[in-house]
């Protein structure tokens, strides 16, 4: 799902907001996520996960194409751990298994 589509499907499910107030507060909740990732702060948004800032150290690495030896610097990423529903719902036969309703698991 892209910005766009969340727009419309939100608008969708609120005749009563004009698209472009939608618009609004979708760019301003990213906008105020953005932010805060960006100080360095942890967002969580129950329900669906909490999304940090993680350092990756210098290293090392090869170029796959020459095998050359290139230096690679510091580099900030995000990461989003799910939250509990979210990972049940991707993993429906692992959430059944942990409560003991899943059955036996079936041999490869």
């Amino acid at each position: 799902m892209i910005k766009f589509e969340l727009i419309l499907r939100i608008a969708a499910r609120n005749p009563r907001l004009h698209e472009k107030d939608v618009v609004t507060v979708v760019n301003t909740v990213l906008g105020r996520i953005s932010d805060a990732l960006v100080a360095g702060d942890r967002v969580e948004l129950r329900g669906l996960g909490t999304f940090s800032v993680r350092t990756r150290n210098a290293r090392v690495a090869r170029n796959p194409k020459t095998g050359a030896r290139v230096w690679v610097p510091i580099t900030k990423t995000v990461a989003l751990k799910p939250a509990k529903g979210v990972q049940s719902r991707l993993n429906p036969s692992q959430a059944l298994a942990k409560t003991g309703q899943g059955g036996d698991i079936p041999a490869r």
